[in-house]
């Protein structure tokens, strides 16, 4: 997973690995990992996902299945873009 801007700075890192087959599932992973820091959670409601450069948009993360070696972008909303 590549987190940017806001998400970036609540997961305290650019980028981590996931195992999971769904999105739903490598963002539960992802809450529960970074658990002590509550912003993220929050973070992450606002965003919108790319998988393997394409976007999610409004599916149910449950339905979004996700490559092994795969990337997930995570991208908060930002001005001017």
């Amino acid at each position: 997973m590549r987190y940017w801007a806001a998400a970036k700075a609540a997961a305290g890192t650019a980028e981590e690995p996931y195992t999971a087959a769904t999105l739903a599932e490598a963002l539960d992973a992802a809450r529960t990992a970074h658990a002590a820091n509550p912003e993220f959670a929050r973070v992450l409601l606002r965003c919108s996902f790319l998988v393997d450069g394409d976007p999610v948009g409004t599916r149910d993360h449950g339905t979004v299945p996700l490559a092994e070696g795969g990337t997930v972008e995570v991208l908060p909303p930002f001005a001017g873009g």
